[in-house]
C-alpha cells in the first residue's frame, strides 16, 4: 500500500548555556497546532529491528513538581487506554488502571 499522505509533528527545544531545556514548543499542522508551549514531553518510538523502545523525556527547568506528578498520572492513564485499544487485553488494562488509582492516591492527587 502506498503512502497517501504524510503528516509532520515538530518539536522545538530552547536550551540554556548548560543545554538544559528552558522552552518547549510543538506544532502539528494536521491537528491545527502551531508553536504551542509545553513544559514537559515524553516521546517513545518502537525500534522493531532491535525490539526496543527509544525515548526522549524532557521538561523545562521551571516545570513545577506538582504539575509533573499530574503529568505522569495522566500519562499513565492514557497509556492504559492506549494499551487496551492496541491489545484488547481487558485484564491487564484493569490492572494498569488499578495502579493508576494507587499512584494518584499515594501522591494525593484525588482531592
Amino acid at each position: 500500500m502506498a503512502v497517501a499522505h504524510t503528516s509532520e509533528i515538530r518539536l522545538k527545544v530552547g536550551l540554556d548555556e548548560n543545554r538544559v531545556p528552558e522552552e518547549l514548543t510543538w506544532s502539528a499542522e494536521d491537528g491545527g497546532v502551531e508553536n504551542e508551549e509545553a513544559k514537559a514531553m515524553l516521546l517513545s518510538v518502537w525500534d522493531s529491528k532491535n525490539k526496543e523502545s527509544l525515548k526522549i523525556d524532557l521538561w523545562t527547568k521551571d516545570m513545577p513538581v506538582d504539575e509533573m506528578k499530574l503529568f505522569f498520572h495522566q500519562t499513565l492513564v492514557t497509556l492504559s487506554d492506549t494499551f487496551m485499544r492496541a491489545t484488547q487485553d481487558e485484564k491487564m488494562t484493569a490492572t494498569m488502571k488499578d495502579f493508576c488509582e494507587y499512584f494518584a492516591e499515594k501522591l494525593e492527587l484525588n482531592g
